[in-house]
């Protein structure tokens, strides 16, 4: 009996490893993977030597002489798209519309599956109409919209001009200028820079994102790994970000449950939603309610609060590595606007260096070189290659906008690559700007794109209108500007020093 027993033992377990090791038919080529843990270690220690997972991704398509990449991270298969034409099918065909439903994406939101940016089908439908029309209605890519951020510029300019003369890290004050735009349209109103839940909001948002890749990292690998490291895994630190969350969000939306009434539905995303809550109230099957609220908040401040104001602070750091252009820029801004004049979005026709080279910047730098994650939702193909269904896909931007195949000279930062423009059927130029993807494009693009164009070209402009930003006579050795950026979620500049001098 024994005999038997250990025959059975070994012959399942020699079953269970052969489907460990086994690749699904025509998966994608990539390294071999172990039982359990998959790719993970492998990509990991790659990451940390070659800084950071997309240039891992780029070098395994080089390896493998394949534009997508087929991995198992833990128990997932993952596919890699690396070129315009897959990463182009990812973003239009729906079969790649789901979002992954594991360990991390939960924790992200709490311990379920809500919000917007991590859900799909019916649901994230849904919600995701109901926030965009209720943005609209308090004025989100209206005049009210470029009348906050004007607002917000000018209180940049004061904080500015209250250090003048004294090296700034410009990422230091620009988080919050971007992050209040937000909080008013969701909220109604804004918060003081002096008030401390801000400053917490902004530091645990930079923490999350220098803690984690755009897989997971290796919570979302190997999540028991939570049990035995929880510090390490970066499971307290979610833990942690989502009570400090739930803590600044909860009075806010018990204010605005307080204060309710009918004729201050339009006032806010807040007040639009309990209202929804509220006309739903009947319904049994109702998914508005304050936990989906919470995380609706949570999304839009995750995927607006860092990008805008670290893209910002990238076009400063050039303004200082790169005086000519600096000098380029503000003559056409001086020729174009009155100095007392304010920008706005609608400048960018009649500034076209100036938005050529914030278009250099989202490129050059894509702070964001690994986009998704999506989700098979049916088997499928992709460059020629079968994914089973449920396999997790990451969309490489960065081989995208760094291709020399098409660019030429991806690795130049060369602004005027975007003044060689056509002209359409009208006769109007435009800017040639067909691959760039820095908000994704189909069905799932990013919800905050017209707020982040909006922030990044009146910021930028206001600043530039009113000073010249100068390396610092004495300045530290360690916080000199470079163009080597730290990775994570999103790539971010080291902490470097400008002087801004006020222009006569």
């Amino acid at each position: 009996m024994f005999t038997i027993l250990l025959g059975v033992t070994v012959a399942l377990l020699f079953a269970y490893l052969i489907n460990e090791f086994r690749r699904p038919a025509n998966y994608p080529p990539g390294p071999p993977w172990l039982p359990v843990v998959g790719n993970t270690p492998y990509i990991r220690k790659l990451a940390k030597q070659y800084g950071g997972q997309h240039k891992v991704f780029e070098l395994l398509g080089k390896i493998y002489r394949s534009n997508v990449i087929g991995l198992k991270l833990g128990r997932e298969y993952v596919v890699v798209a690396l070129n315009y034409p897959t990463v182009n099918e990812v973003h239009r065909n729906d079969v790649f519309a789901g979002r992954p439903n594991n360990f991390f994406i939960r924790l992200r939101t709490m311990g379920t599956r809500l919000g917007v940016t991590c859900t799909d089908g019916q649901f994230w439908a849904e919600h995701r109409s109901f926030v965009t029309r209720h943005l609209r209605q308090v004025g989100y890519g209206r005049q009210p919209m470029q009348l906050q951020i004007q607002n917000e510029l000018n209180e940049l300019v004061d904080v500015i001009r209250e250090r003048q003369g004294q090296p700034i890290w410009p990422g230091s004050i620009l988080s919050t200028s971007v992050i209040n735009v937000l909080w008013t349209f969701v909220t109604g109103s804004r918060i003081p820079r002096s008030d401390d839940r801000l400053q917490r909001l902004l530091r645990l948002l930079q923490e999350r994102s220098k803690a984690f890749d755009m897989s997971g990292g290796v919570l979302s690998q190997l999540p028991w790994l939570r049990f035995l490291l929880p510090e390490w895994s970066g499971y307290n630190l979610l833990r942690r970000f989502n009570l400090e969350l739930n803590e600044f969000f909860a009075p806010t939306i018990a204010a605005h449950h307080h204060n309710f009434s009918d004729d201050k539905a339009n006032d806010d995303l807040i007040y639009g939603y309990i209202k929804e809550m509220r006309d739903r109230r009947d319904d049994p099957e109702s998914t508005f309610t304050d936990r989906q609220l919470t995380m609706i908040i949570l999304d839009i401040f995750i995927a607006g609060g860092q990008t805008t104001s670290t893209t910002l602070d990238l076009a400063f750091m050039m303004m200082v590595m790169r005086p000519d252009i600096q000098d380029r820029i503000r003559k056409e801004i001086d020729a174009t606007l009155r100095p007392d004049e304010l920008p706005q979005q609608t400048d960018r026709s009649q500034l076209p260096y100036t938005d050529a080279f914030l278009l250099e910047v989202q490129r050059f730098f894509h702070i964001v070189p690994v986009s998704g994650p999506r989700r098979t939702l049916a088997d499928c193909t992709l460059g020629g290659y079968r994914l089973p269904k449920n396999t997790t896909v990451l969309i490489g931007l960065r081989t995208v906008h760094m291709d020399p195949d098409y660019w030429s000279d991806p690795e130049v930062f060369r602004p005027e690559r975007f003044l060689a423009c056509a002209k359409d059927s009208t006769g109007k130029a435009h800017l040639h700007t067909d691959r760039l993807m820095f908000f994704g494009i189909g069905k799932r693009r990013c919800l905050g794109e017209v707020l982040a164009r909006a922030c990044l070209f009146t910021f930028f402009v206001g600043v530039m209108q009113k000073f010249e930003l100068l390396k610092p006579t004495e300045g530290n050795p360690e916080m000199e500007p470079s163009i080597v950026l730290r990775p994570g979620i999103t790539l971010s500049p080291k902490p470097y020093e400008v002087v801004f001098r006020p222009r006569l």
